[in-house]
């Protein structure tokens, strides 16, 4: 029978997560990174977090200087709490001992000031300071060894923050219980964090780079889409009924209206009515089942207008209750804040319509492309999971053109109905036009429709007139 280790949570969001659920009591761990990446953050928020919960940290800096330029640099974010200084988070500057006596004099020191504060977590701010002091490996190994076992004597969790230049088959690397990696590199013109659990003993941790930011609330972690969600978080379950697209005229071309729990992918080129479509399924959001717009290209303060010139009052529906939108800039995003942005925001409200504008967003968000497939694979089967029907869309690069592209083939094999919207010219006349190329399982209507505005916003229409290349938009006289 397995037995499940005791965790010390660390209050840093995501991080637990790809922990395998924490920090373990009484193990010791090594955070490295170079200059920059984030260590003395991580590891601050860590101690702070902890005093939240009632227990005490000690933090050990083998610094020259006071504190006071540490506690200047941390008053800038929102975890720090002075009054906890000195009661819940001690700080301990060993620089003079290890200079004057040595490590076996710090050793000692930690010892008694663990004792004395009765902490549970113990940072170490300077391995490779203690490293460089030691005269040979085994006293090095020896030190970690000994601060090792006074921690885990009395359950306390160990912290040792070191630069990145300490080789992985290190003394310290084979002691500890975890190694936890940080970067800050370029990809392209841009900065991106990542964090890597090189080392875990005992436990699962996410394997893989996790992005992760810093900002006035201290860091972030947002663990990879699909190795957190290689499996969905609750049972999934066979769709049973269907709900109403909200667009007259569209659910019978879908059998119906669209399956309930499905994704749905919208493509077309710009103003073929991808946004108005979505627009007037979200119309029918309720207090009861309610429904969630999350996009990337228009403000919300435009979508509430565009809406409101289509008959739809979404002013009305956000102040019930029955809807959310939240606007994402087409700036620097990050691919995974941005998945569990969305799904946190699905499981906080209990969304059961669900439109993304539009997956380009997603797209752009990517530092490594080719994990796009196994992202929206996880993403799309949670939300099915969650039985939260979506519609996403997709803009056509052309507006006319012999050929339609999709999101790639892999992509849209993932998507339960696909739906085209076009432009066509007939007779020096543009019209609107849709067409279902896919619904899972269920019978549909193969045929062109047109597709016009009226009263209550977007609407099919009658059957396009019998014409070849329609498709494509460039008609070509009659089929």
């Amino acid at each position: 029978m397995t037995q499940a280790l005791a965790r010390l949570q660390t209050g840093v969001p995501g991080l637990d997560a790809v922990l395998g659920g924490g920090l373990v009591i009484g193990a010791s761990y090594i955070l490295q990174g170079h200059p920059g990446a984030g260590k003395t953050i991580f590891a601050n928020q860590i101690a702070f977090k902890t005093a939240e919960k009632g227990s005490k940290a000690l933090y050990v800096t083998l610094l020259a200087e006071t504190h006071e330029r540490l506690f200047q640099a941390l008053g800038t974010l929102e975890f720090f709490d002075s009054s906890r200084l000195g009661i819940d988070v001690t700080y301990v500057s060993v620089f003079q001992t290890l200079r004057d006596e040595g490590l076996s004099a710090v050793v000692k020191l930690i010892r008694q000031e663990i004792a004395r504060q009765g902490a549970t977590l113990l940072v170490f701010d300077g391995l490779l300071n203690a490293r460089d002091r030691a005269d040979t490996q085994l006293d090095v190994k020896t030190f970690v060894a000994e601060v090792q076992s006074q921690a885990a004597f009395v359950g306390c969790t160990v912290l040792f923050l070191t630069s990145s230049r300490i080789a992985e088959e290190s003394p310290e690397h084979t002691m500890v219980d975890g190694v936890i990696d940080l970067h800050n590199e370029l990809s392209g013109v841009r900065a991106v964090r990542r964090l890597q659990v090189k080392k875990s003993r005992g436990t699962a941790a996410l394997g893989g780079h996790h992005q992760f930011e810093i900002t006035s609330d201290g860091v972030a972690v947002f663990p990879r889409v699909e190795a957190l969600l290689a499996h969905t978080s609750v049972p999934d379950h066979a769709p049973t009924g269907s709900v109403s697209s909200g667009t007259g005229g569209f659910d019978a071309l879908v059998g119906g209206g669209l399956p309930e729990g499905s994704v749905s992918l919208v493509f077309g080129p710009s103003g073929s009515g991808k946004t108005s479509l979505g627009i007037n399924f979200l119309s029918l959001a309720t207090q009861e089942q309610p429904a969630l717009h999350f996009g990337f290209y228009e403000t919300p303060a435009r979508l509430r207008g565009k809406a409101a010139a289509l008959g739809v009052d979404f002013e009305g529906l956000i102040k019930n209750g029955a809807l959310e939108m939240i606007w994402n800039p087409m700036t620097e995003n990050l691919l995974d804040k941005l998945g569990h942005r969305l799904l946190d925001a699905v499981r906080e409200r209990g969304v059961k319509r669900l439109l993304i504008d539009g997956l380009g967003g997603f797209e752009r968000g990517a530092v490594y492309q080719p994990r796009m497939v196994e992202f929206f694979a996880a993403l799309t089967n949670e939300l099915r999971a969650l039985n939260v029907t979506t519609i996403t869309t997709w803009e056509l690069r052309d507006l006319f053109g012999p050929t339609v592209t999709a999101p790639g083939s892999e992509i849209s094999s993932l998507l339960d109905n696909l739906v085209m919207l076009r432009h066509v010219e007939i007779g020096s006349r543009y019209k609107r036009t849709v067409s279902v190329l896919k619904v899972r399982d269920r019978a549909f209507e193969p045929i062109i429709h047109e597709i016009g505005f009226g009263p209550g916003g977007m609407e099919v229409r009658a059957a396009l007139e019998p014409v070849a290349g329609a498709a494509t938009g460039l008609a070509q006289g009659p089929a």
